[in-house]
C-alpha cells in the first residue's frame, strides 16, 4: 500500500475505522431529521414555489412583466442563467478533473459538487425555457417541416450551440454522479430496516453485488466518464461566452471571454461548493471527514482563479485604451463611471480584491471567514454578468435610444424562485442519499487516516513477543511456520472440515423448508385425513407419494394448481427424477381424476 508522507496533514481525523465512516454517513438517512432541516426545506419550497408563481405569471401575460424595453433586451434572465451555469462547473471539475489527477481530498467533497451541479444546471435550463415566452409552441425552434415554409433552425446561432453544449453537459454529469453513488446505493440497501426503503435503495443500486467484477467495471466507467467530462469543463462556458463574443457591440466582442468565462465559472463554483459544505458538515456532523485541510485547497483554487479573474479585468481595460476605437473605451469608462459604477465597483471588490485575502494562510484556514468570502464571491460574479450585460447595451450608438433597466418583481421573483428550489433540492439530496462517497473513502483511510498516520491504528504487526519481525530473513520465517503452525493446522483440519459440512447440511435443510413454504403457499395446504390416491397419477409411485405427503401434497386439487414454477420447486426439494412432473403433466391427470 502507498504510504503517504507524515508530513502531510491527515483527511480523515480521528480513531475512524471503515465502520465508523459507514455509520457516520448512513446516520442522517437511517435516523429522523432534525427540526432545522424541516425548517430550511420548508422555507426553500416555499420560496421555490413563489419564484413558480410567478413564472406561470410571466408566461400567462408575456415577456414584458420583465423589466425589459427596445435598448436592454437581455437582463437579469440571461445573468441569472449564465450565473447558474457558472456554479455548475465546480462539481464537474472536482470530480473528473481531479479524479484524473489522483487527488484525494476530493473524495470528502465530490458528492455534494456533483449534486450542485446538476441542480444548478437546472435552474440554468429554466431561464432559456422561460425566454422563449411562449413554452407551447416551442416545438418551432426544432429542424422539422412545417406549414411557415422554410423555417429551420440557425445552427450558426451561439444560442444554439449553448443548448447542446449544457444539455450533455448535464446529461454527463448526471451518469457520473449516479455512477458514484451505486456502491453507496448498495450499502444502504443492505443496512435498511424497512420494507418500502430496502427496496427502493434496492433498485437504486442495480443489483450491486460488490463482487470484483463490478468493482472492476466502476473503477473502468469512472476513468472513461472523467475522460469524457473533462473536456466539458472547458467548452461549455466558452460556448457560453460565444454569446457574447460573436457579437459585434462594443464590450462584448473580444477574444478574452472563452478563458475568463471558464475562469470566473471555476471561481464562483468553488464558492458555492464552500457555502454549501460549510453548512453540511456542521449540520450533519462530518467534521471528521470536511475540514480546514479540504477547505484551504478549495480556497487556493478560489484565489488562483479569482486573480485569473482579475487580470482579465485588466486587460479588457488595457485592450480599451489600446485598440483607439472610441466605442469600446466608452463602454468600459462607462461601466466604471456611468449610471451603474456602483455595480462595477461591487464586482472589482468582490472578485479582485477579496479572494487575495486568501494569501494569508490564517484566513485561508478560518472557516468563519471562508463562509463569508464564498457568499461575497458568488454575489460578485452575480454582478459581473450584469455588468457584462446590462452596461453594453443600455447605451448604445444612439443616444435618443439611451435607456436603463429596473428590475421587475417578476424579475426578482423568479430569480428568487430559482434559489428556492435550488435549496430544495440540495436539501433533500441530503436527506435521503449518501453526501459522502463511503466507498472512496475508505479507499484513503489506512493511506490519510489520523490514527493510521500517527501509528495509534493497529496494524498487522501489533503481536506479542519481542524482535522485529520485518528484520526475519525468508528462511527463518518458513521455518518457524513450519514448526508451529503446520502441526496445528494438521490437528484441527479434520474439526473444520466436519463443521463446514454441517453448516452446509444445515443450509440445505434451510434452503428445503424456505421453499416447501413457498411451494405450499402456491397449491394450498392439504388435509392428511381426507387424502386422494396420488398413486393414480402416472409416474407417482408408492415412494414418491409417501414424499408429497411429507412436503404437504395430499390431493388431487393441490397437484392441479402446479405451474412450470411448482414443477422446478418440486424437483429441487425431492432431488429425484427431476422434470417427470411436467413430462408427464401431473397437474393435466389431477384436473381430469378430480372431473370423474
Amino acid at each position: 500500500m502507498h504510504k503517504e508522507a507524515a508530513i502531510r496533514e491527515p483527511l480523515i481525523l480521528g480513531h475512524k475505522t471503515y465502520s465508523d465512516i459507514t455509520e457516520d454517513v448512513c446516520r442522517p438517512i437511517e435516523g429522523k431529521a432534525p427540526k432545522a432541516w424541516y425548517i430550511m426545506f420548508g422555507i426553500s419550497l416555499l420560496v421555490g414555489l413563489y419564484g413558480i408563481g410567478c413564472i406561470l405569471y410571466l408566461l400567462g401575460t408575456g415577456i414584458g412583466t420583465w423589466g425589459l424595453n427596445k435598448t436592454v433586451e437581455w437582463a437579469w434572465d440571461i445573468t441569472n442563467f449564465v450565473w447558474w451555469v457558472g456554479i455548475g462547473h465546480a462539481g464537474t471539475l472536482i470530480s473528473a478533473v481531479l479524479l484524473l489527477f489522483r487527488q484525494r481530498w476530493r473524495m470528502a467533497i465530490n458528492r455534494s459538487a456533483e449534486a450542485m451541479t446538476i441542480f444548478a444546471v437546472f435552474m440554468a435550463g429554466l431561464f432559456p425555457l422561460i425566454h422563449m415566452g411562449r413554452l407551447w409552441v416551442g416545438y418551432w425552434v426544432m429542424p422539422i417541416p412545417n406549414q411557415f415554409g422554410s423555417l429551420w433552425v440557425n445552427f450558426n446561432s451561439p444560442l444554439l450551440w449553448d443548448v447542446f453544449a449544457i444539455s450533455t453537459y448535464l446529461s454527463v454529469s448526471v451518469v457520473f454522479w449516479y455512477i458514484g453513488l451505486i456502491p453507496d446505493f448498495a450499502t444502504i440497501r443492505d443496512r435498511a430496516k424497512g420494507a418500502v426503503s430496502k427496496k427502493m435503495y434496492g433498485i437504486l443500486s442495480f443489483g450491486w453485488s460488490g463482487r470484483a467484477k463490478h468493482w472492476n467495471r466502476f473503477e473502468l466507467v469512472s476513468l472513461v466518464l472523467a475522460g469524457l467530462a473533462t473536456p466539458l469543463v472547458f467548452s461549455v462556458h466558452s460556448i457560453v461566452s460565444f454569446d457574447f463574443a460573436t457579437s459585434v457591440i462594443p464590450g462584448w466582442h473580444t477574444t478574452i471571454f472563452p478563458p475568463y468565462f471558464v475562469a470566473g465559472a471555476v471561481f464562483s463554483g468553488f464558492a458555492m461548493v464552500q457555502t454549501l459544505l460549510l453548512i453540511l458538515r456542521k449540520g450533519m456532523k462530518l467534521e471528521a471527514y470536511i475540514h480546514t485541510k479540504h477547505v484551504e485547497y478549495m480556497n487556493i483554487v478560489i484565489m488562483v482563479t479569482g486573480s485569473i479573474v482579475g487580470v482579465a479585468y485588466l486587460t479588457e481595460l488595457f485592450i480599451s485604451w489600446y485598440s483607439g476605437v472610441e466605442y469600446e473605451s466608452y463602454a468600459f469608462i462607462n461601466r466604471a463611471t456611468g449610471p451603474y459604477w456602483w455595480a462595477y465597483a461591487s464586482m472589482m471588490t468582490c472578485n479582485v480584491i477579496s479572494p487575495q485575502l486568501m494569501w494569508f494562510k490564517k484566513l485561508r484556514r478560518s472557516l468563519l471567514f471562508t463562509f463569508f468570502i464564498s457568499i461575497v464571491v458568488n454575489i460578485g460574479m452575480w454582478f459581473e454578468r450584469f455588468v457584462i450585460i446590462v452596461t453594453s447595451i443600455h447605451q448604445d450608438y444612439l443616444p435618443s435610444s439611451w435607456s436603463m433597466f429596473y428590475p421587475t418583481w417578476v424579475d426578482i421573483g423568479v430569480f428568487l424562485g430559482t434559489l428556492g428550489i435550488f435549496f430544495a433540492f440540495y436539501l433533500g439530496f441530503a436527506r435521503y442519499f449518501p453526501v459522502l462517497a463511503m466507498s472512496e473513502l475508505k479507499t484513503i483511510l489506512k493511506i490519510s487516516g489520523e490514527s493510521y498516520k500517527d501509528g495509534s491504528a493497529p496494524t498487522h504487526d501489533d503481536h506479542g513477543g519481542g524482535g522485529d519481525s520485518h528484520t526475519e530473513t525468508a528462511p527463518v520465517v518458513e521455518e518457524k511456520v513450519a514448526e508451529t503452525v503446520a502441526p496445528v493446522v494438521e490437528e484441527v483440519a479434520p474439526a473444520v472440515e466436519e463443521k463446514v459440512e454441517e453448516v452446509k447440511a444445515k443450509l440445505t435443510d434451510e434452503e428445503k423448508s424456505q421453499r416447501v413454504s413457498s411451494l405450499m403457499e402456491k397449491l394450498g395446504a392439504g388435509d392428511a385425513s381426507n387424502a386422494d390416491d396420488l398413486k393414480v397419477i402416472s409416474g407417482v409411485g408408492p415412494k414418491m407419494e409417501s414424499t408429497l405427503n411429507e412436503i404437504g401434497i395430499y390431493s388431487y386439487e393441490q397437484v392441479s394448481k402446479m405451474t412450470d414454477n411448482e414443477y422446478e420447486m418440486l424437483d429441487s426439494i425431492t432431488e429425484s427424477f427431476p422434470g417427470r412432473a411436467k413430462r408427464d403433466d401431473w397437474a393435466g391427470q389431477a384436473k381430469e381424476l378430480m372431473n370423474k
